[in-house]
């Protein structure tokens, strides 16, 4: 693999990063966003065992966001070398391998019971078609993994171009989405623990909680 150097202004990057915030799907919320409404605080020790599951899936891949950010970080200083392209592929194992079955597993079990619940509870949008965080959560799962492929074909792609200049501008797009994918990632977690899974808690009864599955299963 060539040794790609990191392009910090290039022309797909910030088209990438207008595209982004003009779909209304940017990562990059204002700090409130990180500030739940008091009034659904919990804390997450209080949570139904199920819930605590998910809640230290989510941690595991905290901590590979972790991980990435330091790949990421190391690239921009060093280029993108044969030890960054590993870290990122540990980390995509990991997305596919973790988050895809947790995303999946919240879509079939918790999120359609609750969103009844937080329809009927009136925690909605106005307007023809009601939004419940639920709703949100899903259109999250989705983005993630539309930028994880993105920044997998990218990256991919660059170093078989014969342009130098193309190549990094190429890879320096894929590493962008995946800077994306981290920032998301992260908003996503901290949304599900402190917001969608503190209403979980409030308005499903332990019952309904328990007929939910125990363990996801491993393959």
């Amino acid at each position: 693999m060539h040794k790609l150097t990191v392009v910090h202004d290039d022309p797909i990057h910030r088209h990438a990063e207008r595209d982004v915030e003009h779909a209304g799907m940017s990562p990059m919320d204002p700090p409130e966003a990180y500030a739940p409404p008091a009034a659904q605080a919990v804390d997450p020790a209080e949570f139904h065992p199920y819930l605590r599951r998910l809640t230290a899936e989510h941690h595991d891949l905290a901590g590979a966001l972790d991980a990435l950010e330091g790949v990421l970080q190391a690239a921009k200083s060093r280029g993108f070398d044969e030890d960054a392209d590993r870290g990122l592929m540990r980390f995509l194992e990991v997305f596919d391998r973790d988050f895809i079955p947790h995303s999946l597993e919240e879509e079939v079990t918790l999120f359609p019971l609750l969103r009844q619940r937080l329809l009927a509870d009136g925690e909605h949008s106005s307007g023809p078609t009601p939004t419940t965080p639920v709703d949100v959560m899903r259109q999250e799962h989705q983005r993630a993994v539309q930028l994880a492929t993105v920044a997998l074909n990218l990256i991919r792609l660059g170093p078989t171009l014969p342009d130098a200049r193309s190549a990094q501008i190429v890879v320096n797009a894929g590493l962008h989405a995946v800077e994306n994918l981290v920032e998301l990632l992260r908003l996503h977690i901290f949304r599900e623990d402190h917001i969608v899974f503190a209403s979980a808690h409030r308005l499903l009864s332990p019952a309904e909680l328990d007929a939910f599955p125990p363990r996801r299963p491993t393959s």
